[in-house]
């Protein structure tokens, strides 16, 4: 027996199931505290998870529709403005959140991850699914919205497989973001515009048919029309996602979630020399 017992303590896979318990254990409380102290002293509390959201949309579609009357071309997965504005917007605000407020996070935790063996890794993943609660919330009323005023796709029940792909995209510029923020702490400012020039690079407000043939190169090359375009059909319309569009998305959310992670990596070393 103490033979045995001495062969279970030599076994590897001992201190990863141990390690990952113990981060998974850190990761939901870095969630609860993130999304509790977002709220903290407010008397609407998590309601204003999906006012934001319901403002910025009401305000683009007021100037879009309403002032520059703005119609969607034929063919399209809806003739309504304001649900397709919806689902196009949604997606994008999940993945903004999550690489905007990645940015800074390290600085935030400077405390514990040079006084105690801290994994900083999980500080942009905890964002996400801090970010992912919000975004539920505000998928709700969409979905409401959209039963009222459209017919619901049944597809609706594919989007998790997206918020994943979202959460690998998000994840990966996160941890580039937030680990050169360390170094250079105009990374946020810089981010900022760049974030800008992204969304109006991004078919929300407009469709692929309405930009221009010699841009149509760039849009395929961007990420987040794939997943915007992928929510509203999911939402409103019955057809399946093709083997085309899911290959895209994991190809760009693996490649970008990786190559975050190892650049992560590398800069991790002089996080408690700098911080």
């Amino acid at each position: 027996m103490g033979c045995d017992n001495r062969v279970v303590a030599r076994f590897p896979g001992k201190h990863f199931l141990r390690n990952l318990v113990e981060r998974r254990t850190l990761l939901m409380q870095l969630v609860r505290r993130d999304f509790q102290q977002r709220y903290v002293g407010s008397a609407a509390g998590w309601l204003w998870g999906a006012i934001h959201p319901l403002v910025l949309l009401l305000s683009y579609y007021f100037i879009f529709e309403v002032c520059l009357k703005t119609t969607l071309p034929p063919g399209e997965v809806t003739d309504n403005y304001l649900v397709y504005l919806f689902c196009g917007f949604l997606p994008w605000l999940l993945f903004q959140e999550t690489v905007m407020r990645s940015a800074g996070s390290l600085i935030e935790h400077s405390n514990l991850i040079t006084k105690t063996v801290f994994p900083a890794e999980v500080v942009p993943v905890s964002i996400f699914l801090s970010s992912l609660i919000h975004h539920l919330i505000a998928l709700g009323v969409l979905i409401g919205t959209a039963a009222i005023f459209v017919q619901l796709s049944p597809k609706v029940l594919l989007l998790p497989v997206y918020m994943f792909f979202i959460g690998l995209l998000a994840v990966g510029v996160g941890w580039i973001v937030s680990s050169l923020h360390v170094y250079l702490r105009d990374t946020a400012q810089v981010l900022t515009v760049v974030m800008t020039l992204w969304f109006w690079a991004t078919p929300i407000m407009i469709t692929e048919k309405q930009i221009p043939e010699r841009f149509h190169a760039l849009v395929a090359l961007n990420p987040m029309s794939w997943v915007v375009n992928a929510y509203r059909y999911r939402l409103l319309s019955p057809q399946w996602p093709s083997l085309r569009e899911m290959a895209v998305l994991a190809a760009y959310s693996i490649t970008v979630f990786v190559l975050g992670g190892l650049f992560f990596r590398h800069l991790k070393r002089g996080f408690a020399d700098v911080l």
